[in-house]
């Protein structure tokens, strides 16, 4: 591709390089001042065009080759026919022109053999010696400038691929910390959300057994809140150092195991929950655990929050191929003019359970009440 531009400091030289070199070929002739110095302009001539050749480096060629067959018409002192054109034969193969370089080459070999045969040279040292040198340095430089533009067009194409995989390994790892911000501000979502639900419900509880006098029903609730902002502080301090990456041992994520007393310290709030595993739960991968675990612990914060429920029911069944979970309320369920997925809670519900492979119906129940089922593959996790 031609690259336009003012003359650079390596044009220069090569301008001056092609004056010096004909003006060396004329310094020899012993013919007439006046012929030396149209023969000295005429190398000044090619030098100068040398400085426009980046700009139109085709032209540039067509003019030198043009002015050297003006040269010989004129009879001044031999120059050669190759050495005053090189220059510009290997500008245009470097500007991405070699096919136009080869083309006028030719020509000007063809003009120059014709001329030497019709002033009576020699044929065999015509079509031979001179005709095969020139050929050659002609073809020399066409292949020297051709290659220099495809080095400097690979160099340029990796810089491209190496800026574009950069930029591409920069998203990447933008997409994975957004994914980890994601990640984290979910589990601080379920942790703090559902502790929260416990503390305003047991300080409320405190104040009620404030004003009736009974210290031991304060005393329960107090304990349940340290209970629950023990185990907040528990959870936020794993889930930080895994953000943080510091030293020090982590509790393992929370899962199946540790549902009953999920479910106990509901009941502490005043909520009664019925709790049934069915089915090998050991068995169920620590992801899938992990989420359905964080499902059951948000429906429930839901029903202590929202729904202003008598009872709560949690089934989880165990199989070879998935597992499945259903929590239902027998409370008011939601508003009938809002989506039953509107809030954090329930969308980070649904996302947990779709990078699994899993599926999430939530909704109101007949004759009122909310319930959440879902159900996680167990065999896609465990790969």
């Amino acid at each position: 591709m031609v690259r336009a531009g003012r003359p650079t400091r390596s044009d220069a030289l090569l301008a001056i390089a092609v004056s010096c070199l004909v003006a060396a070929a004329v310094v020899t002739d012993t013919g007439p001042i006046s012929r030396s110095v149209l023969a000295y302009a005429f190398a000044a001539g090619f030098g100068a065009l040398m400085l426009v050749s980046r700009r139109w480096p085709v032209s540039a060629l067509a003019a030198t080759a043009a002015g050297l067959v003006l040269y010989y018409l004129l009879d001044l002192p031999p120059i050669g026919v190759a050495v005053p054109v090189a220059a510009a034969l290997y500008a245009a193969a470097d500007h991405g022109r070699p096919f136009a370089a080869a083309g006028i080459a030719a020509v000007l070999l063809l003009v120059s053999v014709t001329a030497r045969l019709a002033e009576g040279d020699d044929l065999t040292y015509v079509v031979g010696l001179a005709l095969g040198s020139d050929a050659v340095l002609m073809l020399a430089v066409i292949a020297l400038g051709d290659a220099t533009r495809s080095r400097r067009a690979l160099r340029a194409q990796m810089a491209r691929q190496a800026a574009a995989a950069a930029e591409e390994r920069r998203r990447e790892a933008a997409r994975e910390v957004d994914t980890e911000r994601i990640r984290i501000a979910r589990e601080l979502h379920d942790t703090l959300g559902h502790t929260m639900s416990v503390i305003t419900l047991q300080a409320a509880v405190a104040e009620e057994a404030l004003d009736g006098g009974s210290v031991a029903d304060v005393r329960g609730a107090v304990t349940t809140i340290g209970t629950a902002a023990r185990s907040a502080m528990s959870e936020l301090r794993a889930t930080l150092g895994t953000w943080l990456g510091g030293p020090g041992t982590r509790e393992p994520p929370p899962g199946l195991d540790r549902l009953r007393d999920l479910a106990d310290g509901v009941i502490r709030s005043g909520l009664p929950v019925d709790l049934h595993l069915t089915g090998d739960v050991s068995a169920v991968p620590t992801v899938v655990g992990t989420t359905a675990y964080r499902v059951v612990q948000e429906a429930l914060t839901n029903a202590l929050r929202h729904a202003d429920a008598n009872r709560v029911t949690v089934s989880v069944r165990a199989s070879a191929t998935g597992l499945a979970l259903e929590v239902a309320d027998d409370g008011h369920g939601a508003p009938a003019d809002q989506p039953a997925e509107h809030g954090h809670g329930l969308r980070g519900m649904t996302e947990r359970i779709a990078l699994l492979g899993g599926s999430v119906h939530v909704g109101n129940l007949e004759g009122g009440g909310f319930h959440v089922q879902a159900h996680l593959p167990v065999g896609r996790a465990a790969r």
